[in-house]
């Protein structure tokens, strides 16, 4: 129920009842309305019609620290901590004092210009963006609020060039690079441009994670602090999903060589303890390798996961399969992200095609 009432000519307070908090006092939401009676009246049929709000006073830092407690025990420690980094971010800003039950979209989109002003990067914005929307999504679900404002407001679409791809030639030199000095790094970048693996995949593979050419991908490796120095934890990967992947014969050769080597130093492919490798590791050893190889320093060594995808979708692979060998969760995001290389398969389709009636008409 509203009520309305003139505060000044011109100028209209308007409250509504949004229900109760969990003591059981009456909440509301109040607005002030410059114009006429009926432009007020407008207002107060719309505050009525959004779902009723148990909000209770709380906070955006409330729903923050609320979403992080429910999801903190499920999440991967990858994401543990990066959702705790952007939680810091978005409670430095004054959005977080605000009541989630006034939250507008005009507040959020302030938001995202006074981190613009403050040269926050378009990437950044949008991961804070995502937590935001993400504990609001939970607050609608627990009946907090009735509507997710984050999810209605606009974010700045920055348009960014297609990612090139190494070249064949690239990749090889790299690994062969990484072979002269240690068969392991060599090893591990060549599972990371065949298998498309995450850093802290490969530093978590175990001996028995292959089985008759196929390699399970489960865990990852993660570095926590520790009292005096990094901590090596093996967890979840970063979706938290368990994915196989046939590997072709000269890799799986190598991890039996290997294997015969070293595995009784580790149960970890890449580690010289018990534990998993650290991921730093294979960092260290893909500069050393991309230095001695004479490659362009600007390729990461997350390029050669991008190589994987790239090459096996202009090959003429279906996306499904590739999003799969990635462990990316839903193929559209493989889509998203390797736009250009559909585009690229999809000429060489155009081509066939062209091609097969031609040769009909001849």
């Amino acid at each position: 129920m509203a009520s309305i009432r003139l505060r000044k000519p011109g100028v209209w307070e308007i409250r509504v009842f949004t229900g109760r908090d969990d003591a059981g006092r009456p909440t509301q939401v109040s607005k002030t309305v410059r114009g006429t009676k009926r432009d007020a009246q407008r207002m107060a049929a719309t505050l009525e019609s959004r779902p009723p709000s148990n909000a209770g006073g709380r906070t955006v830092a409330d729903v923050l620290a609320a979403w992080r407690e429910v999801n903190d025990p499920v999440w991967a420690e990858t994401s543990r901590r990066d959702y705790a980094s952007r939680i810091a971010r978005v409670l430095d800003d004054p959005i977080a004092s605000m009541n989630v039950a006034r939250l507008g979209v005009a507040d959020v989109e302030r938001w995202h210009a006074r981190l613009r002003q403050a040269g926050v990067g378009e990437a950044a914005i949008r991961g804070r963006h995502a937590t935001l929307r993400a504990a609001l999504a939970q607050a609608v679900r627990w009946g907090w609020v009735g509507v997710n404002v984050a999810s209605q407001s606009r974010l700045r679409q920055s348009k960014r060039a297609p990612r090139e791809a190494m070249s064949a030639a690239d990749v090889r030199a790299v690994i062969e690079a990484a072979r002269g000095f240690d068969p392991a790094a060599a090893l591990a970048l060549r599972l990371a441009a065949v298998a498309g693996l995450r850093r802290a995949e490969l530093a978590a593979l175990r001996w028995d994670d292959l089985d008759r050419g196929r390699l399970r991908v489960d865990r990852s490796a993660c570095a926590v602090r520790g009292d005096d120095e990094p901590i090596v934890v093996d967890a979840p990967t970063k979706t938290a999903n368990r994915r196989v992947i046939q590997l072709d014969q000269r890799t799986v050769t190598e991890i039996k060589r290997l294997h015969d080597q070293r595995a009784q130093v580790s149960p970890y492919m890449f580690s010289l303890t018990t534990g998993p490798a650290n991921p730093d590791r294979i960092g260290w050893w893909w500069q050393r390798a991309r230095e001695h190889s004479g490659i362009d320093q600007r390729w990461r060594l997350h390029d050669l996961r991008h190589w994987t995808a790239t090459t096996a979708i202009t090959s003429g692979h279906d996306v499904r399969t590739v999003a799969g060998r990635l462990g990316h969760a839903n193929p559209a995001m493989t889509l998203r992200v390797y736009a250009h290389a559909v585009e690229g398969a999809d000429q060489a389709l155009a081509a066939a095609l062209g091609s097969m009636l031609d040769d009909v008409g001849t």
